[in-house]
């Protein structure tokens, strides 16, 4: 990987260069880097070669490289050391923080953020409904500890959002398998009822575990799932459906919610689930 200053200095002429790129002998990695592969992770790293030392991936780019990208993200986020000046570059969110980042990793090459600094800024700075994804996956993956995001809140006390941070770190769970059923679980304990238990297992007659529920309250023998499916097949139905019956049968009560009810009539799912508790 070669800034272009670098190839001019070794004798290409900017034709040269130009000619290599044209005959896809080299690539252009990032504006002034040039280097053999062009693919997304050669181009991230080219970047770091036009930013100032110290310079890291953080928030949505380093919780990516770390695996637990859950909040979407259009731009490649660094955070650079306070009073560095990073020059403005199109596509780069760049993030000065007071607070260092200690323990830095190399991650394909690319210095990032320690991946509990990652989740902690993020919980800071997203919509809690969209911060709590983030932190189950994390778990999930097995990018850090729920103690190591402990040990980071108490390095970020002061700062904005991270109170918000903190009880949420709390409410993270690793057994979320999907960004809706978090947002499902916090919807839930926002409307002040009790935390649903993720990933509830159901056992037969005999005690076998035999039907898994999104969430649930095992005491109260109430199931809550979300369904993302836009169709169903012949298969699928005749499963689901003798899958609630099996579970009715048994005393429980189960309620399946859908994207619109999930983000258009959240009162109408907590109004619900409270009825449900409510009735014993």
């Amino acid at each position: 990987m070669w800034r272009y200053g670098e190839l001019r200095a070794a004798g290409l002429s900017r034709g040269a260069v130009r000619h290599r790129v044209e005959a896809g002998r080299i690539g252009r990695l990032s504006r002034g880097v040039y280097g053999y592969a062009d693919d997304e992770m050669a181009r991230l790293r080219a970047l770091f070669r036009r930013l100032p030392p110290g310079t890291v991936a953080g928030f949505h780019t380093g919780a990516r490289l770390h695996r637990f990208a859950a909040a979407p993200a259009d731009r490649v986020h660094v955070i650079v050391p306070a009073g560095s000046a990073a020059p403005r570059i199109r596509g780069v969110a760049v993030h000065q923080s007071v607070l260092p980042v200690d323990d830095v990793v190399v991650v394909a090459g690319v210095p990032c953020a320690p991946a509990a600094r990652c989740a902690v800024d993020l919980a800071r700075v997203l919509r809690r409904a969209d911060a709590l994804p983030v932190l189950d996956l994390c778990l999930r993956v097995g990018a850090c500890r729920r103690a190591d995001l402990r040990a980071e809140l108490r390095s970020h006390a002061g700062l904005r959002g991270v109170r918000q941070a903190g009880r949420l770190a709390e409410l993270a769970d690793p057994r979320a398998e999907c960004r809706q059923e978090s947002q499902l679980r916090l919807l839930l304990v926002d409307a002040g009822l009790p935390v649903p238990e993720p990933q509830l297992w159901v056992p037969d007659d005999d005690g076998v575990p035999l039907y898994r529920l999104d969430l649930g309250y095992r005491r109260e023998r109430i199931g809550v799932e979300y369904d993302g499916r836009s169709h169903l097949d012949p298969d699928r139905l005749h499963h689901d459906r003798s899958r609630l019956n099996w579970l009715a049968e048994h005393g429980w009560r189960l309620r399946v919610y859908t994207a619109t009810d999930l983000y258009r009539r959240p009162k109408h799912i907590q109004a619900s689930i409270r009825a449900l508790l409510t009735a014993g």
